[in-house]
């Protein structure tokens, strides 16, 4: 399962905007296209010819890519996520010159959707109830995150990538889920003050040991926290996610066809 199930229904929305170009792209996507840029120029003055990015081989997928009970996965659902994951792999075969691995891939993209379906078919077992209100404040919290006005420039960027509001809504309320479904089955997730501490030293020991500059730019253990903070929650929760699928596909009548 991939560590990023944790927003993963958030993710696939926000994915959208990057379709919108740089305003949508993440600081962390403009440096890897930057680095794949210098990597294909390097490739260019080195053989006289263009590297060419790798292209995701689709062929042979089936129309049911898996069932899980009685749902089916389609192979429209697998391609849209595949594609988004390949790109990312292709990327960094370009820096790295190391191929992709796209039986593999396809494995863990396939793996990957199963756990997303038994975790929705589990919330939505549940009486779990989400307000309109509590979708409205989810929906300000990501339109914040994406540095836009307000939800509503929110939704009209995803309304122009042919998503509209109801599906988005749809969608919200489907994480909304997950996350109380988490809730109820993990707890309290937040990180201790002691394990953020330790997490601070290990991070301060590495950049130290790399040497160079990099030891003056260690920040204070408060400036480092809030980012400690998050990374830690994140990993408490994808572990969480994680467990629950694991548990929950013991009980499962789950079929993978690729």
């Amino acid at each position: 399962m991939n560590k990023k199930l944790l927003s993963f229904m958030l993710a696939a929305l926000i994915a959208l905007l990057a379709a919108c170009g740089d305003d949508g792209a993440t600081a962390e996507d403009k440096n890897n296209e930057e680095k794949a840029k210098q990597e294909e120029a390097s490739g260019e003055k080195a053989s006289g010819e263009k590297a060419k990015m790798p292209e995701p081989d689709l062929e042979g997928v089936p129309e049911v890519v898996a069932k899980v009970n009685d749902e089916e996965i389609k192979k429209k659902e697998f391609t849209e996520t595949y594609k988004s994951q390949f790109q990312q792999m292709a990327m960094q075969s370009q820096m790295t010159g190391k191929e992709v691995d796209q039986d593999k891939l396809k494995k863990q993209v396939a793996e990957s959707l199963v756990g997303q379906t038994l975790l929705i078919q589990e919330a939505n077992s549940r009486d779990f109830t989400v307000s309109e209100e509590e979708k409205n404040k989810k929906l300000e919290e990501i339109a914040k995150q994406q540095k836009l006005e307000s939800k509503e420039k929110f939704l009209s960027k995803l309304e122009e990538q042919g998503m509209k509001e109801e599906e988005v809504m749809a969608q919200v309320e489907k994480q909304m889920k997950l996350e109380k479904l988490l809730a109820e089955e993990a707890g309290d997730l937040e990180p201790t003050e002691k394990e953020m501490k330790e997490a601070y030293e290990q991070m301060k020991k590495q950049q130290e040991k790399a040497g160079g500059e990099s030891k003056s730019k260690v920040p204070s253990y408060e400036e480092a926290k809030p980012m400690i903070k998050q990374q830690l929650s994140g990993q408490k929760e994808a572990q969480a996610y994680q467990k629950l699928v694991e548990d929950l596909k013991k009980d499962a009548d789950v079929k993978v066809n690729v």
